[in-house]
């Protein structure tokens, strides 16, 4: 184990990195995007983990009698995915028993703050590790590419907010992770961190008003197509999509709805009022109805003739989190598909 912090740092990090090239994570990243699953992770190392409503605790690791994880059922999927790469970070750097509580937390939000850790510094090591395997750059920067954002684009707290849910974290700790990673300033993190999530939120449902604010906004355009996203039972969804219906082309909004969707706004503004036959903006608020997960699939055509789409977004979904108390989703879809 590490003597010191920024050996520390430097060992959870590589262990992370080693343990990505272990299991081919960058190349399925590559192949559909979204998020790293840590929980297919742990699962394919064979390190049982399982899910209970804690008290007073996060996640626990144990090594003996077999090394195992404990997550709470009582948070955020965000959190219950960093608190289970903190954990896999203790197995993966074989650390001593570990019980963690809101402490993990904290010390994401003063990342500087070295005197939280003490003398401690396998927390400091499952801490980076967490951080290194859930976020690294490359996968920044794949999201970033892929939706055509730029440098100057990760000081919008909108786009960071997005950053954040295709990459599976909370918004704040994406903010210190693109500070740590040198991709913005102090300054813009400090300034990022002045705006709550749930004033991007509001802003992004416009005149629709959910009930609370908990669950996440998506903002999907054709840019997604091919991609996988992941989150919660009660997330919206905010689709802005370029249609041209002055050539009468149109996105079927019933493929929305026979994806288990229910369309609570659909709204069109002309991106260019002066031209003639541009692209319009079709925004559509959607929430989950029915299904938790699946594919939707959605495309523009003119709905009178039987000619292929002009256009399509097609993207696999799974918002069936937070993760519930036993298995893990992961775990129980093995058990199944063995049965």
């Amino acid at each position: 184990m590490a003597t010191n912090y920024a050996s520390a740092v430097r060992n959870g990090s590589m262990a992370a990195a080693r343990l990505h090239q272990a299991i081919g994570t960058r190349e399925a990243m590559v192949a559909q995007g979204g998020s790293v699953d840590v929980f297919d992770a742990s699962l394919q190392l064979k390190l049982p983990l399982l899910l209970r409503p804690l008290k007073g605790l996060l996640g626990a690791y144990l090594p003996l009698p077999r090394p195992g994880v404990l997550v709470t059922t009582e948070r955020p999927l965000s959190i219950q995915r960093f608190t289970a790469a903190h954990e896999l970070g203790h197995y993966r750097l074989d650390h001593l028993p570990s019980l963690d509580d809101e402490n993990i937390l904290r010390r994401m939000a003063m990342p500087n703050a070295r005197e939280l850790f003490g003398p401690n510094m396998q927390e400091v090591e499952a801490d980076a590790f967490a951080v290194a395997f859930l976020m690294p750059r490359w996968l920044i920067q794949w999201h970033c590419a892929r939706q055509g954002w730029t440098a100057p684009n990760l000081a919008d707290p909108a786009i960071v907010y997005q950053l954040s849910l295709r990459l599976g974290t909370s918004y704040e700790a994406t903010t210190w992770t693109l500070q740590r990673l040198n991709l913005i300033s102090e300054t813009a993190g400090k300034a990022l961190r002045q705006t709550q999530p749930r004033q991007i939120k509001v802003a992004l449902l416009q005149a629709y008003r959910p009930t609370d604010y908990r669950g996440d906004v998506w903002l999907l355009t054709e840019r997604d197509g091919g991609t996988r996203i992941a989150g919660s039972r009660n997330d919206h969804f905010v689709l802005r999509l370029n249609e041209h219906s002055s050539g009468g082309y149109l996105w079927n909004i019933d493929e929305l709805r026979d994806s288990g969707f229910a369309v609570v706004r659909d709204d069109c503004g002309s991106t260019d009022h002066e031209g003639i036959g541009n692209a319009t903006t079709r925004s559509v608020t959607a929430a989950l109805e029915e299904a938790r997960y699946g594919k939707l699939a959605l495309t523009e055509t003119r709905p009178w003739q039987p000619d292929p789409p002009l256009s399509e977004l097609v993207l696999n979904y799974d918002f069936s989190g937070p993760e519930e108390e036993g298995l893990s989703r992961a775990e129980r879809r093995q058990v199944l598909a063995a049965a």
